[in-house]
């Protein structure tokens, strides 16, 4: 069969791409950057070259395919991210049915059952109704957690303040996903295409609340006493901001800290548990974690 993969050789698409090259199958990789085709070559697919924001180019890059991954790549200088964010979604949907393409797995995340209050999260919404507006097509939303990685970003301030923190509250359960086991659940879609009309997918590493993310990761580092603190929303903007995202960027994570803070981002979630977790749990990460802190 012949897949096509978007999110170039990023930490979820490539071990997909590896996964279907093993199978036998044809891939096409996706890539915004013309320098990371040899590497996509020398693994074996081909490799188109273009913007998922040019809907003629995607039209193109998606014929012949069988079976599309997609995802929507961040873009830090959108004037409207929500709006940025649907439109890719739009985009994927028209080239999905130009190309009379029946499979789809699109990386979500939880929270995306709100329209409104979850930040970026709340744009991945309009691309899944955008591409659920398409007939004929089997389409399944795969919804992590809260990516591991993410919290790499505050070695910074863990370093510089002796803290860590958002806006999020230290008591509050968070859906924590590794980026190994979101690949392995894609992969598994993609091969089995087992699934049917339109359906989602929660993908979960572990569930922890933020207290035990401070101890397991200050723990890791040496420091097991490493407080989570709780910022105000305006403190959450602001030292986004000062770190060098634009008031857009800052206010949309701004807001999907207070969605989960309230409790709405996981709402769905927990009502819709997974039968199972995947491989990675906190503590295996945090070893992860002090590794990049200590280097």
């Amino acid at each position: 069969m012949q897949y096509v993969i978007t999110g170039s050789l990023g930490n979820i698409s490539q071990p997909i791409v590896k996964q279907l090259l093993a199978a036998g199958h044809q891939v096409k990789v996706i890539t915004s950057n013309q320098q990371r085709v040899p590497d996509i070559e020398a693994l074996g697919p081909t490799a188109a070259v273009g913007s998922v924001e040019d809907r003629e180019f995607l039209k193109a890059a998606f014929a012949g395919a069988d079976v599309v991954y997609t995802m929507i790549p961040p873009k830090w200088d959108a004037a409207d991210w929500k709006a940025h964010i649907g439109s890719v979604g739009e985009n994927y949907a028209a080239a999905i049915k130009a190309n009379g393409i029946k499979y789809v797995v699109n990386l979500s995340s939880h929270g995306a059952h709100l329209a409104e209050g979850a930040g970026p999260v709340s744009g991945l919404h309009r691309a899944e109704n955008a591409l659920n507006k398409l007939e004929g097509v089997n389409i399944l939303h795969l919804r992590p957690g809260y990516f591991y990685s993410n919290f790499f970003a505050n070695i910074n301030m863990i370093r510089q303040m002796g803290i860590i923190g958002s806006n999020n509250s230290a008591g509050n359960k968070m859906i924590l996903s590794d980026t190994s086991d979101i690949a392995e659940a894609a992969s598994e879609a993609l091969l089995a295409l087992a699934f049917r009309g339109h359906s989602v997918k929660y993908v979960a590493s572990d569930v922890r609340t933020p207290a035990e993310i401070a101890a397991a990761l200050g723990s890791a580092i040496g420091n097991p006493s490493l407080p989570w603190v709780e910022f105000t929303d305006e403190q959450s903007t602001g030292g986004l901001i000062q770190a060098g995202l634009t008031q857009e960027v800052a206010s949309n994570y701004t807001e999907m800290g207070a969605g989960m803070r309230t409790g709405k981002m996981t709402e769905d979630y927990l009502n819709n548990k997974p039968a199972s977790f995947g491989k990675v749990k906190l503590e295996d990460f945090a070893k992860i974690f002090a590794g990049v802190y200590n280097a």
